[in-house]
């Protein structure tokens, strides 16, 4: 928006300054060539836009009636913006001074000016209490403009005065066109017609004046041939003065069309002293209307805001009374009394009460000559109490709480809060839910209710005595809660469970008269594996013998029922919280599944035969070896070591599920918790748990097959037959982990060599290798020297780190000196 101002500004003046630019038509300004224009008359133009007093609506739609093309204008924007940057660099040549008393009009400002950010606790003081007062609002906004419109036929009530530009037009019989601007001494001269003076006239009475004028000359306007047209073009331009507390007082140069809003716009509206509701239009010396902005912004009427004359004083005065409203009211803020206004006026203003709003009293603090003190006004006192300047009124909200309220709770179908008749009984409340459930429970009820110190009182009552009248019926009070209790709230909500051979074990709600074969609908029937026969139920004891050992904990029955669930065998009949373990048919067995890989003729998956099916047979079902077979790589990975990842290790019902393989893990696991630090654990953590892999030997197991060396084989085993591997890993607290190749009959220390050696902490002792086929050995000591583990292709020696060790602090170093010297005199003395 910034830019357009300044733009159309430039535009204008490419119009109206005539002695810049001289060959310039400035009616027709398509023939404006930018590029011929010297920066100083560019400069020129931008120091004339001050005084021509029109805002960016009015400079625009000249520009645009005068012809100037889009490319030009993107040109002239280009200089400006050039200009401006070269600039400011030096002495900000886009500051220049204005006829306002020596104000500065900067172009990079929008119109009112901006208000700076406050820079001491006095300026944010007045900047909350202008955001306070109602209609300053109306000033603040950037965007919004009050300019005239200048694209509008000429209003019948413009007054001509001196420099204003009247298009004269002759059609008809006679035709002729005349340009005229109005003499300083308020008169035009018109060819064969002579001077016509025009000064204080209305256009409309001007035009009768120069058609009376006119018709001396041209017979046929009298006649009606004819035709006589009378239009202003260029709008004069007028100075106002404004006084008094403005935001920024002065002389302003505005369009003769502008109006008292329009120039107390420019100036930025009234300080936070400023009255908003008598501000004075002063013409030659008197005072000849009063506007009052809050008939603006409450009706909209605008019949002060007059039309502004050359010369108008526009003072703004003090305000004389002033009262802040807070509260529930829509409009909260700060307001400009006249003298007789009530606070029904003053809550008008504000827009009226919230709907939360305590209307019944009103809080005021007034002051005093020597203090504040507290008032109230009744609602009574509302258009004849006159608020006095200075005041602050309160409207505070409604109270919480009612003061005809029942509720009803529970078993009934609309639970809720009622109104309390006169004379009203628990009964007709009762009626009034629309009754009571057909599960309520019937034997009581309860009433809790206020005492007269807010303290709750339950009383009790027979639901039943109560609706069939056979009890008195109770009196209900304000703020009364009744509560009936369903029976289903009253006791353990009644379930079942089945598990075992079933499409969806689980619980499931109970109902009476439920049978087991109901039971087992509801969870889906039987799965294929299910066994009709003895199915077994367990039941809740409720008369156990507690003196006795052999106490009943559960009753126990066995069933057969037919496996389509008909209905021509009798039924057994659930109760609350029975327990139903459908078995597995005998003999049933789902397929089991193990994989091979690696160097066999047929490798992939096959189903277990039999229940003692070993490695040995499982390679003979792939085809047996093929020529390159490594069979002392050969490793066995069974998949349930990986179910030990996740567990919780305080988890007992999860760790007896595991197999003896993972038992025996976990507790080496538990074991490291125990002993090792902290910062060890996770490292040895993921040595045992990575290792899945059950250690064969493949060429003992096929030189002597059901041997106790073939192992038997379990769902999802892995058999993996590798060919002959020619590498070793070295890992662990070596000083470079690396991958070697395999060198017959080399040692232990060898490889680590590879791996540039032990580190600072190894632990050479605790050394071992995993081998290709998932065996590992461990170094041993012989007398004193550590006997370190073979290498074979294929192996990974890892060199574990040393447990990390707690440094002794000053204190425990002090601590057992202290002890050690202790213990040193108390010897000393026992061998003297």
């Amino acid at each position: 928006m910034n830019k357009l101002f300044k733009l159309f500004s430039l535009l204008l003046f490419l119009s109206i300054s005539m002695p810049v630019l001289a060959q310039v038509n400035p009616q027709n300004l398509s023939n404006v060539r930018v590029d011929e224009l010297s920066d100083d008359q560019v400069r020129a133009f931008m120091r004339q836009v001050e005084s021509s007093g029109m805002g960016e609506a009015q400079l625009e739609q000249i520009a645009q009636a005068r012809g100037m093309s889009p490319a030009e204008v993107g040109k002239l924007r280009a200089r400006v913006e050039k200009l401006k940057s070269s600039g400011a660099k030096s002495a900000n040549p886009d500051k220049v001074q204005s006829q306002n008393n020596g104000r500065e009009l900067n172009y990079d400002e929008e119109k009112p000016a901006v208000e700076k950010t406050p820079e001491s606790e006095a300026e944010k003081a007045l900047l909350e209490l202008r955001a306070k007062l109602f209609g300053a609002d109306l000033f603040k906004n950037k965007k919004q403009t009050f300019e005239p419109n200048l694209n509008i036929a000429t209003p019948k009530g413009y007054v001509i005065g001196p420099n204003d530009q009247l298009l004269i037009d002759l059609s008809g019989n006679s035709e002729a066109s005349y340009d005229l601007r109005v003499s300083p001494e308020g008169s035009i001269k018109i060819q064969y017609v002579g001077v016509v003076p025009l000064s204080g006239l209305t256009i409309e009475a001007a035009t009768t004046r120069i058609k009376s004028r006119m018709s001396a000359v041209y017979a046929g306007i009298k006649t009606g041939n004819t035709r006589l047209n009378v239009a202003i073009g260029n709008i004069r331009s007028i100075k106002v003065i404004l006084t008094g507390e403005v935001i920024t007082p002065g002389t302003y140069t505005l369009s003769s069309l502008a109006t008292v809003f329009n120039a107390l716009y420019s100036s930025g509206g009234p300080t936070q002293n400023g009255s908003f509701r008598a501000i004075e239009l002063i013409r030659s010396g008197k005072k000849i209307a009063v506007l009052d902005i809050y008939e603006f912004l409450m009706k909209g009427e605008i019949a002060t805001n007059y039309k502004l004359q050359d010369q108008d004083v526009i003072r703004i005065p003090v305000y004389q009374s002033r009262i802040e409203l807070v509260g529930e009211v829509k409009r909260p803020g700060i307001y400009e009394l006249k003298a007789g206004e009530t606070y029904s006026n003053l809550l008008n203003y504000a827009g009226g009460f919230t709907e939360n709003a305590y209307q019944a009293r009103v809080k005021v603090l007034k002051n005093t000559d020597t203090e504040r003190k507290i008032s109230n006004i009744s609602k009574e006192q509302f258009t004849s109490y006159l608020p006095t300047s200075g005041d602050k009124y309160f409207v505070e909200r409604v109270l919480e709480r009612f003061e005809n309220r029942v509720q009803i709770e529970g078993a009934v179908f609309r639970p809720g809060a009622y109104e309390l008749e006169t004379g009203m009984k628990l009964s007709q409340l009762i009626q009034k839910a629309d009754g009571l459930k057909e599960d309520a429970f019937m034997p009581r009820g309860y009433l809790t209710r206020l005492k007269v110190d807010n303290q709750t009182q339950l009383i009790s009552f027979d639901v039943a005595a109560i609706i069939s009248g056979k009890t008195p019926d109770i009196s209900l009070q304000r703020e009364d809660l009744i509560s009936i209790s369903s029976i289903f709230d009253l006791q353990e909500e009644f379930k079942v469970s089945i598990d075992g051979e079933v499409r969806g074990p689980g619980t499931y709600k109970y109902a009476q008269n439920m049978t087991l074969e109901e039971l087992i609908i509801q969870a889906g029937g039987f799965s294929e594996s299910a066994s009709p026969q003895r199915i077994e139920i367990s039941r809740r004891v409720k008369s156990s013998d507690q003196n006795s050992e052999a106490a009943k904990t559960a009753e126990v029955f066995q069933i057969n029922i037919e496996k389509d669930l008909n209905l021509s065998v009798p039924k057994f009949e659930l109760q609350p919280f029975d327990i139903v373990s459908v078995r597995s048919s005998i003999g049933y067995e789902i397929q089991k599944q193990v994989k091979i890989e690696g160097e066999v003729l047929y490798p992939g998956m096959y189903s277990i035969s039999n229940k003692n099916e070993r490695v040995s047979d499982l390679v003979e079902r792939a085809g047996g070896l093929t020529a390159l077979a490594y069979t002392k790589g050969a490793s066995l990975k069974r998949e349930g070591l990986s179910k030990l990842r996740g567990l919780n290790k305080n988890d007992a019902k999860a760790q007896e599920e595991l197999a003896e393989e993972e038992k025996a893990k976990l507790n080496q696991l538990k074991r490291l918790q125990a002993n090792a630090a902290d910062s060890s654990l996770a490292v040895k953590e993921d040595e045992i748990l990575n290792n899945v892999y059950v250690g064969i030997n493949l060429e003992k197991i096929l030189a002597a097959p059901k041997s106790s060396a073939d192992l038997i084989l379990e769902e999802g085993d892995v058999l993996r037959i590798p060919k002959e591997l020619q590498t070793v890993k070295v890992n662990g607290a070596v000083l470079y982990p690396v991958t070697t190749s395999f060198s017959q009959g080399r040692s232990f220390k060898y490889y680590v060599s590879q791996g540039g050696g032990f580190s600072e902490k190894s632990t050479r002792k605790r050394s071992y290798v995993i081998y290709a086929n998932g065996s590992v050995r461990s170094t041993r000591k012989v007398f004193l020297f550590n006997n370190y583990p073979s290498i074979e292709p294929g192996a990974e020696v890892f060199v574990p780190k040393k447990d990390a060790r707690k440094a002794v602090s000053a204190g425990e170093i002090v601590g057992i000196s202290s002890a050690l010297a202790s213990m040193a005199i108390i010897i000393l003395n026992l061998v003297k």
